[in-house]
């Protein structure tokens, strides 16, 4: 049976267990529960802290687990990012408050206050700088109000939480994060892992495309296709209407309604889009 791990709370925790329900897993009903075996489809589900996942991965406790890139890295843990799974997208960053540290050279021999310290010690001795890391667990944009340190390092997604401490964002970013999936360093693949990874990826290229049908006459059915080219090739099959055909084919979720409007240029009618639950490519 397949050992996984997935967060127990929070906002990560909730797209996971959405994107494993979209793939055919149970997931729990209560938050209380901190196991769930789903034995139709031999996979055991553990539900612990985001931060503590890659280390029970990297120790052999459990087989894969579901969490952040950021959290893997921190972790020092001997896991490795098998399939970036996303969702949760944001970005580590430094900040400081504006006019004080313009970039980030500047933080050479000032404090810098993070929940991520593993990744902001090993990201400041690769450039040079020699800054002292303030450790803290949680919320670090009061740090520099409360003189504890003279910048942070946090993870940014809108920036209005920074603006709203009066800090202002340094640099480029020092790690560009999202949930992946993980598992242990130079591992036999455990049985059951291919399906699992291969339902996952199914749910994430769905959610990323649309299923569009039309109809369009023969005559503009080259250019159609050259807009629709689908995963494989298009499924067209002819009309009971005399020189048309009908069109199916797999459209990029981000450019479809674009692409709708250059079918309807093009004389294509009947036009429908649906979303794709899962697939298998």
């Amino acid at each position: 049976m397949l050992r996984v791990a997935v967060p127990n709370k929070g906002s990560l925790a909730e797209e996971a267990a959405r994107l494993l329900r979209d793939a055919g897993y149970r997931q729990r009903r209560d938050i209380r529960e901190l196991t769930l075996v789903d034995a139709d489809n031999d996979v055991e589900f553990f539900y612990l802290r985001p931060r503590d996942i890659a280390v029970y991965v990297g120790e052999g406790t459990l087989d894969v687990g579901l969490t952040g890139r950021d959290l893997l890295q921190d972790s020092g843990a001997h896991a490795t990012e098998l399939l970036a799974l996303g969702f949760g997208a944001a970005r580590l960053h430094f900040a400081a408050p504006p006019g004080d540290v313009a970039e980030v050279s500047d933080l050479r021999g000032r404090r810098v206050a993070t929940s991520y310290a593993g990744v902001v010690e090993g990201h400041l001795r690769r450039i040079g700088v020699a800054a002292s890391v303030v450790r803290l667990d949680g919320a670090v944009e009061s740090a520099v109000r409360l003189g504890v340190a003279d910048a942070i390092a946090d993870l940014v997604s809108t920036g209005t939480t920074l603006r709203a401490a009066g800090l202002a964002v340094v640099g480029d970013p020092i790690l560009e994060s999202e949930a992946v999936l993980v598992i242990r360093d130079g591992a036999a693949e455990p049985a059951g892992l291919s399906v699992f990874e291969r339902r996952l990826q199914g749910v994430l290229v769905a959610r990323a495309y649309v299923m569009m049908d039309y109809d369009i006459r023969t005559e503009q059915l080259e250019e159609a296709v050259a807009l629709t080219p689908g995963i494989e090739s298009p499924t067209i099959s002819p009309l009971h209407r005399e020189g048309w055909v009908a069109v199916r084919a797999m459209v990029p979720r981000n450019s479809a309604q674009r692409v709708m409007d250059a079918l309807w240029l093009l004389g294509a009618r009947g036009t429908l889009m649906s979303d794709v639950l899962a697939c298998r490519l």
